[in-house]
């Protein structure tokens, strides 16, 4: 498959904002289909790497959504968003730069120990299962705006996971589970959706 006019074709799938963060760039020596890298805070390209020899063994549906959910994953991220764990966060810092010029030990324990918490709480929230399920979830709200059904659009999208799990040559593992019985839900396939206690983890 020739790279460009591929490129050309998913940037027009892409909505706007993830065409100004993110770029796809052709990566043929990596053994995945698609990859890119976990969106830290301070780093605001966000780089979308393909093989192109492999992106070529699916389905346009397929490339689509899987195009439209990696986009998603890495514009979904809030990293500096008002809640109790921010604030938390803000606190500690500040606490400990006020512990700092005071030189007290026992204040600069408090406040770190609290800023430490708060960024691990932070960091947990932005690993979990709901993270995944609501970039499957926003993908398919934008491709319902590029001409696909609710429910066409979660079938390729699980169908689709399922190809590149086995043009990789793996299993899928815990968190695409929980992701394709939250598609299986949404397209109709099944009607047990995904409990909010495994969201969660």
């Amino acid at each position: 498959m020739n790279p460009e006019p591929e490129i050309r074709r998913l940037l027009d799938v892409m909505p706007a904002s993830g065409r100004m963060t993110c770029k796809i760039i052709n990566k043929p020596q990596q053994p995945k289909i698609i990859e890119c890298d976990f969106p830290l805070p301070w780093n605001q390209s966000r780089p979308i790497y393909i093989n192109f020899d492999l992106w070529r063994l699916l389905s346009k549906p397929q490339r689509d959504l899987l195009i439209l959910r990696t986009v998603s994953f890495l514009s979904n991220f809030k990293w500096f968003k008002p809640d109790i764990y921010q604030g938390a966060a803000l606190a500690g810092i500040v606490g400990t730069v006020v512990e700092l010029l005071q030189s007290d030990p026992v204040g600069i324990a408090i406040a770190s120990g609290l800023t430490g918490l708060a960024m691990t709480r932070i960091w947990r929230d932005n690993r979990s299962s709901q993270v995944e399920l609501d970039a499957d979830e926003t993908a398919i709200r934008v491709a319902l705006r590029r001409g696909y059904s609710e429910a066409e659009a979660a079938r390729h999208l699980l169908s689709a996971m399922e190809a590149v799990a086995q043009i990789e040559g793996r299993s899928l593992d815990f968190n695409e589970l929980i992701r394709c019985q939250n598609l299986k839900a949404i397209s109709g396939i099944s009607a047990v959706g995904v409990p909010d206690n495994v969201r969660k983890e």
